[in-house]
């Protein structure tokens, strides 16, 4: 009896699991569905728009640079020429409906955290359930402070050095639809998931597989595995590695002070009981 009652109790969870899941699914879905019905506007103001000589960034970085007296090449940006080639029949059809999915799965990032929240929140006390409220926003405004970074600095930068980079006048570049959104939904999803780390740390802590020593220790490690994070995600620039590998090591940093709190803080209770 008890072990079919055990029985009963793991199905209502893969049950309940699935639900979950299906919930995700539609969200993603009804977001995807939503952004290829305005497909045009998505392209023309989003993915496309770091093609434009007046994206935002461009004159930003310029005037900068003005500022301190220096010439830059971001104050004669031009994309007059390059037009992106469409190679294939179903090209464009394809494209817009696997851009849909990713954006869809970017903007309903925080909806899909708080199903996770709640298939895991029945097993969690009423403390900490009080606690874990937070765990949602501060994961989601990292992930999309992330979008926000690759999307006005890292994507900017890497288009302009990538467009214009040339080894000789003997080779003429011509980009394809696929590995342009390509390059703007990778970059715009790895760096935002590397944006997750000091909520990754938190976890590991909680569960005891790192403590603060240990992330100390092996700081310089940490620096390689960034450092070639940072070269995947990003196209082969050097300016554009470093420009992503910095933020990467403040929030490596602010996990180490996460980590202490999560220490000191099992400690405490430690001491209470």
């Amino acid at each position: 009896m008890a072990e079919q009652q055990k029985e009963m109790s793991f199905l209502g969870h893969l049950e309940e699991l699935r639900w979950h899941l299906v919930r995700s699914v539609a969200a993603i879905f009804i977001l995807a569905i939503t952004f290829f019905a305005f497909a045009e506007q998505v392209y023309d103001h989003f993915l496309l728009a770091h093609i434009k000589p007046d994206f935002i960034t461009y004159q930003l970085f310029c005037d900068a640079f003005q500022l301190f007296g220096i010439d830059s090449a971001f104050c004669n940006v031009s994309f007059a020429d390059k037009k992106l080639q469409s190679i294939k029949v179903t090209s464009q059809l394809m494209n817009s409906i696997w851009s849909s999915l990713i954006l869809g799965l970017i903007v309903s990032f925080p909806y899909l955290l708080w199903e996770i929240w709640r298939f895991v929140a029945p097993g969690l006390t009423a403390h900490e359930i009080k606690k874990s409220k937070g765990f949602i926003f501060i994961a989601s405004f990292l992930f999309f402070i992330g979008v926000l970074f690759s999307f006005y600095v890292i994507a900017p930068i890497s288009i302009h050095f990538l467009y214009n980079y040339q080894i000789t006048d003997a080779i003429e570049n011509s980009f394809t639809l696929e590995s342009h959104i390509g390059l703007v939904t990778n970059m715009l999803l790895g760096v935002s998931i590397l944006f997750e780390l000091p909520v990754l740390i938190y976890f590991l802590t909680k569960i005891g597989l790192i403590t603060p020593e240990f992330l100390k220790k092996y700081r310089k490690h940490a620096l390689v595995v960034v450092l070639i994070l940072a070269a995947i995600i990003t196209p082969p620039d050097v300016a554009s590695q470093v420009i992503v590998a910095i933020p990467i090591l403040i929030l490596y940093e602010i996990g180490i002070s996460v980590s202490r709190r999560v220490i000191k803080k099992q400690e405490k209770n430690a001491n209470k009981s």
